[in-house]
């Protein structure tokens, strides 16, 4: 492999994907503040585990080299120096307001000794009653005083692909929707700054978590090597695509068109991957919920930074098959089409596929209307258990960052 990453397509063979393994983060979610932290119900840990590690072991038995997300962060600090400034970054981002608790949050960060542990503690957070001597200083505090948490879990984090995307060549390091994800992209920018695998190996950052305007992974997919598709949903901005896009034609990736799908700002969408998928070179999962109001923008370069938006006209189905320089493509509705399927088994991930090579995809076992139209069409199914992982409102393609794929030869 010359490049560290190389995704110039949803559907080449995948060779390296990075996962996370869920872990004490779910353990720490609390009925009272789901929708804090973005949940709408709480996984049976040890069962998301299982479920998660046979996900992992149908990728392994493919041939794909699995990596994970705790481990290269935590190989990402590869001296006292990074180790300290990614422990008093996390505190900075962590919200806390007294002082008092920030020093004794370093103390409680820094006593751990073993790099993987240290990971492991700053994804699953830290409750008041771990630090020693912790009292409240703040007006703040003390009206949060029922609130358990100094730093909150990250129970989202499994889902790998939101919070920093491949393309091409290069990464797109976040700036995430919501607060509690936000400090997610800290891991990202330690693995691609420090981590041996790809410091010093030229990956290019086509956007940074400081930006000011959100943009989500599940939402940035490659259609291939010279076209994007990127949504405008809950998590995503306009303003940000267009930031995106620029990023993208000067610094000269290969790409020379993103589609704008313009999915709307709902939860039960969420990302566009939640309602449309790449499956084979001329094959698609979609929500059929969004065909009748979906609008797709064009953005091509004009030179010197300029952009050219147009509002494309025309079918799905005639837009994607132009912009893939194909006769035509097909669109496999999840639900197979009936409106009752379509919502339960969407709101259940059936259209958030991840494909490891072309006309192959890993699916949860159970969404039984849409995996029938699936094979019906053609595609290799490999079923993974989702009951409890699911409940995270995510699917296959959500919680896989793809590091390499194979180039298509077609």
């Amino acid at each position: 492999m010359s490049k560290p990453i190389n995704v110039f397509s949803e559907i080449g063979n995948l060779k390296t994907v990075m996962l996370h393994r869920p872990g004490k983060e779910l353990g720490n979610l609390m009925p009272d503040y789901l929708r804090r932290l973005l949940f709408d119900d709480i996984p049976f840990l040890e069962q998301a585990q299982k479920e998660h590690d046979y996900f992992a072991e149908v990728l392994r038995v493919k041939g794909i080299e699995v990596l994970y997300l705790e481990d290269l962060a935590a190989e990402s600090l590869i001296n006292k120096e990074i180790r300290v400034q990614f422990i008093n970054q996390y505190i900075e981002e962590a919200n806390i307001r007294s002082q008092m608790v920030k020093e004794k949050v370093g103390e409680t960060l820094a006593a751990i000794k073993d790099n993987r542990d240290l990971i492991d503690k700053t994804i699953s957070g830290i409750q008041k009653t771990e630090l020693p001597g912790y009292k409240m200083e703040g007006l703040t505090d003390m009206v949060e005083s029922g609130y358990p948490f100094v730093i909150d879990p990250m129970p989202n984090l499994y889902f790998t692909r939101d919070s920093f995307a491949t393309i091409g060549n290069g990464v797109s390091l976040n700036r995430m929707y919501s607060v509690t994800r936000q400090r997610e992209t800290i891991y990202g920018q330690y693995i691609f700054d420090y981590h041996p695998r790809f410091a010093g190996k030229e990956v290019p950052k086509v956007y940074d978590r400081n930006e000011t305007t959100r943009i989500e992974g599940g939402d940035e997919l490659v259609l291939s090597k010279d076209v994007l598709a990127v949504g405008i949903s809950q998590r995503t901005d306009a303003a940000s695509i267009e930031k995106l896009a620029k990023n993208i034609f000067e610094q000269e990736l290969g790409f020379n068109c993103i589609l704008a799908f313009n999915i709307g700002e709902h939860r039960k969408f969420m990302h566009l991957d939640t309602v449309f998928t790449m499956i084979d070179y001329d094959k698609f999962t979609i929500h059929p919920e969004i065909e009748g109001t979906l609008e797709v923008y064009s953005i091509t370069s004009k030179g010197n930074g300029e952009l050219k938006i147009v509002q494309e006209e025309g079918t799905l189905e005639h837009i994607l098959a132009k912009y893939l320089n194909r006769n035509s493509v097909q669109l496999i509705r999840c639900g197979d089409g009936n409106i009752t399927a379509a919502a339960r088994e969407q709101w259940n991930d059936g259209s958030n596929t991840l494909t490891i090579a072309p006309g192959e995809v890993v699916v949860y076992d159970r969404n039984t209307v849409t995996n029938k139209a699936l094979e019906r069409a053609g595609v290799k199914l490999n079923y993974i258990p989702g009951s409890e992982l699911v409940r995270g409102r995510g699917g296959p393609r959500c919680m896989s960052m793809p590091l390499y794929r194979e180039n298509l030869t077609e």
